[in-house]
């Protein structure tokens, strides 16, 4: 069951659809938004910039600076979560009740934003968190990265268009024997068990295996879901662009992240990198 929901608050544009999936999700299970704004340390980040040897008065204006900036950021985040509080946050309690109705609240940390995300995550039932918007697509993705590497819990990532109420009624699942994806079908069960509809999507191997899909539909039948396997030929399209077209109307597509290792840092692999930047509606990870 999901009950605590970590969103990182950015102050971005992109934070309005980010606090609308998560509000859908809280909605859906009577759970808490928590929204945390991490603000950069001036003083850390001021020390890193300068040389050795430069001046106080350099640094003191850094400091200044950078602490101006933050200051602005942080009003940013706060302004955003004001605006969804009083739109799609509307009948959101500020703070857990006990009574099974959803609520939200906002606070803030000093430091770097993947370290805390992944701190938070570690005790939260899923993260929902932006693929990334205009100037600030590094930084987002690095937090992507943590929440899906380093917490053990499901990363949901908003679609283009802000969910509907039903949004999770038809579910398909991009299906492959890997550890990745049975994570990520485990980390939506409390989904597709609401579901109207589920799907399982999955590419026919050259060695004429069939049988991989047939066993999910066996395990999903155990928790009383009627799923319908969908074969993709192999090598009939772009991988991507055939599995985002496959899973055509439905609200949720569920999958497992992958990636790959460079200079010891995990970065998204192109699969995974192609359907963040061309999934219009959202997906639920786990790594």
């Amino acid at each position: 069951m999901i009950k605590s929901i970590l969103v990182p608050a950015a102050g971005t544009d992109a934070d309005a659809t980010v606090y609308a999936t998560a509000a859908a999700v809280a909605r859906l299970f009577g759970a808490h938004i928590d929204a945390l704004h991490v603000r950069l340390d001036p003083v850390e980040v001021g020390v890193a910039m300068t040389t050795e040897g430069a001046g106080g008065t350099l640094l003191e204006g850094i400091i200044d600076s950078l602490t101006r900036d933050a200051d602005a950021a942080e009003a940013k985040a706060r302004a955003a979560f004001a605006e969804f509080r009083s739109g799609d946050g509307v009948g959101l309690a500020d703070a857990p009740a006990g009574d099974g109705k959803p609520s939200c609240g906002f606070h803030v940390e000093i430091g770097q934003e993947p370290r805390w995300m992944s701190v938070y995550g570690l005790t939260a039932d899923l993260a929902v968190a932006t693929r990334g918007a205009p100037g600030v697509e590094a930084v987002a993705r690095s937090t992507l990265e943590a929440l899906l590497l380093e917490t053990g819990r499901p990363l949901l990532i908003p679609g283009a268009a802000t969910p509907t109420a039903d949004f999770a009624n038809r579910v398909a699942i991009a299906w492959k024997p890997t550890p990745q994806a049975a994570r990520a079908v485990a980390a939506a069960m409390p989904f597709l068990l609401r579901a109207e509809e589920v799907s399982v999507l999955t590419v026919d191997e050259e060695d004429g295996r069939r049988d991989d899909a047939e066993r999910l539909v066996c395990h999903l039948a155990w928790h009383g879901l009627k799923a319908v396997v969908r074969r993709l030929a192999s090598g009939s399209a772009d991988g991507p662009e055939a599995l985002l077209a496959a899973a055509g109307k439905s609200g949720l597509l569920v999958m497992g992240g992958y990636g790959h290792t460079r200079l010891r840092e995990w970065v998204f692999g192109g699969f995974t990198q192609s359907v963040l930047d061309h999934a219009e509606l959202p997906v639920l990870m786990a790594h």
